[in-house]
């Protein structure tokens, strides 16, 4: 399954936040929004980073709650690793695997379209392995 197919399914919404906003902030939102990450907008609306929950636990544990004061911008991952809507879910998992990362910003063109997290590309796995597994329950069952 393409990426472009599974944001037709689950939506092109993408929850993002300032690189001047509050790490404070950003726990909030990540906890309204029940998310496990937020990607990082400029005032030109471009990717300049992604802030995820494992990020401001490295944070806090660092510098204590008074962490959280600090701004995005200064524990966000600045090295944002993209999909782009042509790639397969095996090609995600394998980089996000390499990566250790869990959250994808999809691009077309240096905008931002969607966000594909590990949970989306496990969701499609099962999915397959369900519908070949019943595929080859008919097959024996009619032959």
């Amino acid at each position: 399954m393409l990426v472009s197919q599974i944001l037709k399914a689950k939506g092109d919404l993408v929850f993002t936040i300032s690189p001047f906003e509050t790490l404070a902030a950003a726990t909030e939102r990540l906890a309204d929004r029940k998310v496990g990450a937020l990607v990082v907008m400029d005032s030109a609306d471009r990717v300049v980073g992604i802030i995820s929950e494992r990020d401001i636990v490295r944070l806090v544990a660092e510098a204590g709650g008074q962490g959280l004061q600090r701004s995005v911008e200064t524990g966000m991952t600045r090295d944002v690793v993209f999909a782009e809507p042509t790639e397969t879910c095996d090609q995600l998992m394998s980089r996000m695997t390499d990566r250790r990362i869990r959250h994808l910003p999809v691009c077309v063109g240096g905008r931002l379209v969607g966000l594909v997290s590990i949970g989306d590309l496990v969701k499609v796995r099962i999915a397959e392995i369900e519908a070949e597994s019943e595929g080859l329950k008919a097959y024996i069952a009619g032959g």
